[in-house]
């Protein structure tokens, strides 16, 4: 998908099809207003006559409009102004785009920045529209025999700006929405591959790939005996039931100064989830597959980052496996030693997220890090707690909580922070080891973070849990690439301050 970014007026566009908004009720936006002065008249005759009341999400497309240079417009409902936030206009753009390609309208020039968002400028709602773009063309037919292939697909958009002045602003934004888009890509497609295909192999192969696609990127992948010599005690007992050999890999980018210490982002890359002993329930249990949507989404927001070639130094570490019931599987009881020499009982097979993060965590400590930062799906309690809205984030040193924060707003990627207090370290006793890993149905998504932050008290560090943000399920069943806008986000604010 190509996007570029110009300024003119909309009657003149020698253009396939020019998208300009229409509000509520039967209001003109300043691009539609221009294009019913040329037309004299057609598009609020139109209106008067109710074919478009300018409902969100509503289109009208017209052929050979007098007066206009393109062989189309295509009006798009944008509902109220005053109620236009974030969410109203990617769905506003998602409609436009949605309508261009199922029409076979290949190319487009966009007049839909020029609505008022509340509390965004317009490098915001270019980089959005590309975001919104490539969300609202992204497909999941890679494993289809037969493609749901479009004849004529959409391949070209031209977001219009006001003035001349603003075509390098637009162009910067272009960019960054290409580069989040391709993350988010990367990451809902390896979350969307059945777990008969994303092995902890084919991760470990995946990420080997990019650094022969970014210079600045080292790959490194550790096997079962170097994860063993390292200690990866409470890792490796959760591979241990799988045929599969667990990975542990490792991504360095180097943006930054040569000593600049690097932001580490640890993801969870359980690659299939039964739960172990403790067995999942066989409804929806297909969708274990997205277990390793933390491993997709640091490494989508590596490729973000390589796409950006932001100056920054960043980790991204990935501990891969799978949990199965085998013979040789984790026992409830259990007791394990992780590579930071404190002992684990396990007091629940399927809570084994926590005990492959725990190990890269401390694992973590090498790369002498700024800030540490892992992102899992680790709890259907954070569903219960926040559903699919927003992810939860707490951590151990506020200003980075709050950063996260920050970037989830700007990024409309949301997150939503949870405390974690010392009081709900008492739920984690046990007779038997240093340490249990579940504390209990109470606060379930909050004492999996306190058992994390055991293991990450030499740095900053924050804990990201997107059980519910990761993917959808129902008839939109599918990964959704988030976290990687909120993290990409987060870097690009760090290199900010940092200049």
């Amino acid at each position: 998908m190509e996007f570029s970014v110009k300024s003119g007026n909309p009657e003149k566009q020698r253009s396939a099809c020019v998208v300009v908004g229409i509000l509520e009720p039967r209001r003109l936006t300043p691009a539609a207003e221009a294009l019913d002065k040329a037309s004299e008249g057609f598009i609020s005759t139109l209106l008067r006559r109710g074919d478009m009341e300018g409902k969100r999400g509503k289109t009208l497309l017209m052929h050979n409009l007098k007066g206009v240079l393109a062989d189309r417009v295509l009006l798009v409902g944008c509902g109220r102004e005053r109620d236009i936030g974030d969410k109203e206009y990617r769905e506003i753009i998602g409609s436009a785009v949605t309508r261009l390609d199922e029409t076979g309208t290949m190319e487009a020039s966009c007049y839909l920045s020029e609505i008022t968002v509340k509390g965004r400028d317009l490098h915001w709602k270019i980089r959005h529209a590309v975001e919104s773009t490539r969300h609202a063309l992204h497909r999941t037919d890679t494993l289809k025999s037969k493609k749901d292939d479009t004849r004529r697909p959409l391949r070209k958009l031209t977001l219009m700006v006001p003035r001349r002045s603003e075509l390098a602003n637009g162009e910067a934004a272009v960019r960054e929405g290409q580069a989040i888009a391709d993350g988010v890509a990367v990451a809902k497609d390896l979350g969307n591959l059945p777990g008969n295909v994303c092995t902890p192999t084919y991760l470990a192969k995946q990420a080997q790939a990019l650094s022969k696609k970014y210079p600045k990127l080292k790959v490194n992948v550790l096997d079962k005996a170097q994860i063993e010599k390292l200690g990866m005690g409470a890792f490796l007992s959760v591979a241990k039931g799988s045929v599969e050999p667990p990975q542990l890999i490792t991504a360095e980018y180097r943006g930054g100064k040569a000593k600049a210490k690097p932001v580490v982002l640890v993801g969870k890359g359980i690659t299939f989830d039964a739960g172990g002993i403790s067995l999942k329930p066989a409804a929806a249990m297909d969708e274990m597959k997205y277990d390793m949507c933390g491993a997709a989404g640091v490494l989508g927001t590596l490729v973000a980052c390589c796409e950006l070639q932001l100056p920054i130094n960043l980790t991204v570490v990935v501990p891969s496996c799978e949990n199965l019931p085998d013979g040789a599987a984790n026992k409830p009881g259990d007791i394990v030693t992780s590579m930071s020499g404190q002992t684990i009982e396990i007091l629940n097979t399927d809570a084994e997220g926590r005990l492959i993060l725990c190990d890269a965590l401390s694992y973590a400590e090498r790369f002498e890090p700024e800030a540490v930062i892992d992102v899992a799906t680790l709890t259907g309690a954070c569903v219960i707690a926040l559903g699919k809205h927003a992810s939860g984030v707490m951590g151990n040193h506020h200003p980075l909580v709050h950063d996260l924060m920050n970037a989830g707003k700007s990024s409309g990627d949301r997150a939503w922070e949870l405390p974690l207090w010392d009081d709900y370290q008492d739920q984690l006793k046990s007779n038997f080891a240093d340490i249990p890993n579940i504390g209990g149905r109470e606060g379930g998504a909050i004492t999996a973070g306190c058992f994390l932050a055991r293991f990450t008290k030499k740095y900053h560090w924050a804990h990201m849990d997107i059980a519910g943000t990761a993917w959808l399920g129902g008839d939109k069943k599918g990964a959704t690439g988030r976290p990687v806008p909120l993290l990409t986000q987060y870097l690009l604010d760090r290199c900010t301050e940092k200049r």
